[in-house]
């Protein structure tokens, strides 16, 4: 019942655009200015980002999402009339031992598949580490990583997987298009110019993962949990001169090869880990009715007043 949870509140279209457009618009024109930026043009902005200290630049670009996260509950809560529980499970409570968990198992398959490639061949990757520049950016990235991820979950498996699988009427629709978009979300990014839209297809994966386990758990712990342990691991463990923020982690690819390479890690993440994951979840959690959960139709439960909640 986790995209019925929409049914809760208030979704005439212009509250539902008024939402979008208040905690996206800023997204969307950087996407279009993106489009029509030259490689020149883009080349200068992205020197201009490396110029910025790493910690002061990580700080930078993940603070807007603290002030975007709160419109966002605000606009949930007072325009559409419902409550930020119910953008985050159908169960009575949230669970954190969900996202504690999830987290747990991204950060150990992180780590251990990157042991794994660093023994086979760490030819392209150097030791990075400065105890006080990673302490500040693990300070950093705890404070802030939290607020970006968060905003990313509630937005796009949150909000829109409910808005538009109460208009679309079933759940493969917004699966899809949530994904997609998610990965639309992350074009502009700096790794996407240098390693090529095939990187899309990560982020793309990465969305249908995200949206896969929070339809078949009704509820968004598991991809919070998920989000936060990879971001950090991103941020902490291995860096580069061409991801989209650049950090003082403990390792840092080098060489010229080295985009191609970590394009290759990136794809092994959705054809080994994530199904992996998923199994795992699978059993834990004793999911069932994979066809009906991921594409079954939707329908108003029709909720009534007596639970302070408000129908179309």
């Amino acid at each position: 019942m986790f995209i019925e949870q929409a049914y809760k509140g208030n979704n005439t279209w212009w509250r539902v655009l008024i939402t979008t457009l208040f905690t996206t618009g800023i997204f969307i024109a950087n996407f279009i200015l993106y489009l029509f930026m030259s490689k020149e043009q883009m080349d200068s902005a992205y020197k201009s980002m490396n110029q910025i200290p790493n910690n002061l630049s990580l700080i930078i670009n993940l603070s807007p999402f603290i002030l975007l996260l709160v419109m966002l509950f605000f606009l949930v809560r007072n325009l559409h009339k419902r409550s930020v529980l119910s953008l985050t499970t159908s169960r009575d409570k949230v669970d954190y031992k969900r996202a504690f968990f999830s987290f747990g198992l991204i950060v150990l398959l992180t780590v251990a598949g990157f042991a794994v490639s660093y023994f086979m061949d760490n030819s392209g990757i150097i030791w990075n580490f400065n105890p006080l520049k990673f302490t500040l950016l693990f300070l950093v990235s705890i404070l802030f990583f939290p607020f970006q991820i968060a905003y990313e979950e509630f937005l796009f498996r949150g909000y829109f997987m409910q808005q538009i699988g109460a208009i679309a009427k079933n759940r493969w629709f917004p699966l899809i298009f949530t994904s997609v978009f998610f990965g639309l979300f992350h074009s502009a990014n700096p790794e996407v110019a240098k390693m090529g839209f095939g990187v899309m297809l990560f982020y793309i994966g990465t969305g249908f993962f995200l949206g896969i386990i929070t339809l078949m758990d009704e509820s968004l712990e598991l991809a919070l949990g998920f989000h936060l342990g990879n971001n950090l691991m991103a941020a902490l463990l291995i860096t580069s001169d061409f991801s989209a923020i650049h950090t003082d982690a403990v390792f840092k690819y080098s060489g010229v090869e080295n985009p191609v390479d970590m394009l290759n890690e990136m794809l092994v993440s959705i054809a080994i880990v994530y199904p992996i994951m998923l199994f795992i979840f699978a059993k834990k959690y004793n999911w069932t009715h994979w066809t009906a959960k991921l594409s079954g139709k939707i329908e108003n439960p029709q909720y009534n007043n007596n639970s302070n909640i408000i129908n179309n």
